[in-house]
């Protein structure tokens, strides 16, 4: 383990490992990443996650620009998710193995420094031949404030403008990989934006367990198998409505609204199942967060940032848009990696 991830590997047993494949099998059906709402009066017109989408489109996965048509643009990143776990609530048989797995829980409490530690929700991401997944940090939560009743854009610049540090809720995250599809690598900062990008391989019963609210993230451009040279077949019609459906025999279909439809097997997909967990350094601090004292509320949100902002010698924010005003805090507050340097 280092100081900031653990990379574990042959992490379940490996009839357990295909029996992560077997899981998305039964649910059969995978719909894509939708936006939530956002709180009225705060870029109630901007997509959730529009700070990544625009240093996406600006800088691309590597650093070097997004040369794609936007439409393009858009089914690279829009991929498939479901949720297994969700606190108390069970969807799929067969997660124990990888829900309650010690080593994961170990990795997390030692990498958090955690004394307690209550894990929160299991869910899959799928990615088809052609996608990737823009530079980000995940969404993050406090006492009171989460992407329920907050937008995830706001949440995101409040964790990294290190204002609001004492009402952070931590949380641990574990990716694993299962299948076989030899791209889609798991690029990050581990030191930070200003260092050096690394890739770790996706590669077949292996995870990596981090902090993914604070580490810059990605994945790379998922690779064809079956079908050959990689390829962005079908990703342009990867919006709205669109589905991932079991059809039986280890294949996946790709439909759209407009009834366009690719194949896929698994060896195409890039298949991940990720654990978060909450991690408290007391138990006096998990018994605050349960209680619910000391929450944040928006109102106090928008005063600290407006007095930091006018620390920084900008001023009559009130003048500003809802959206102009969501857009000068990610440009004040999330510092995206600027170059494409690999270690």
């Amino acid at each position: 383990m280092t100081n900031t991830y653990a990379h574990l590997t042959s992490l379940l047993s490996p009839a357990d490992a295909e029996q992560m494949l077997a899981i998305a099998e039964q649910l059969g059906r995978f719909g894509t990443y939708a936006d939530e709402g956002t709180s009225e009066g705060l870029g109630e017109s901007l997509p959730q996650r529009f700070d990544v989408g625009s240093n996406y489109v600006i800088r691309g996965l590597d650093g070097k620009g997004c040369t794609d048509d936007p439409a393009i643009a858009l089914g690279r990143t829009n991929y498939f998710r479901e949720t297994y776990v969700y606190g108390d609530e069970q969807r799929v048989a067969g997660i124990e193995s990888f829900a309650l797995h010690p080593l994961i829980g170990q990795s997390a409490r030692s990498l958090m420094d955690a004394e307690v530690l209550v894990p929160a929700i299991v869910y899959a991401n799928i990615l088809v031949p052609g996608q990737e997944l823009a530079i980000h940090t995940d969404v993050p939560e406090f006492r009171g404030l989460n992407r329920k009743n907050a937008p995830q854009w706001l949440l995101v610049c409040m964790l990294h403008s290190g204002l609001f540090a004492s009402w952070r809720v931590p949380i641990a995250t574990c990716v694993a990989w299962f299948g076989g599809n030899t791209g889609g690598a798991f690029t990050f900062y581990p030191d930070g934006a200003s260092g050096r990008r690394e890739s770790m391989p996706a590669d077949h019963n292996t995870a990596i367990v981090l902090d993914t609210d604070r580490v810059f993230h990605g994945v790379e451009r998922v690779k064809t198998v079956s079908l050959g040279e990689t390829s962005a077949a079908g990703i342009a019609d990867v919006g709205s409505g669109a589905s991932l459906t079991y059809v039986g025999h280890g294949r996946w279909r790709l439909e759209t609204t407009e009834g366009s439809g690719f194949d896929y097997g698994w060896a195409d997909l890039r298949y991940s199942i990720s654990w978060k967990g909450y991690c408290f350094d007391s138990a006096a601090s998990h018994q605050k967060w349960r209680a619910g004292e000391d929450s944040l509320t928006i109102g106090q949100v928008k005063h600290i940032f407006e007095a930091d902002l006018g620390q920084r010698g900008i001023k009559k924010t009130d003048t500003l848009s809802p959206n102009d005003y969501a857009q000068l805090l990610v440009q004040t507050y999330v510092g995206f990696p600027q170059g494409a340097s690999t270690g």
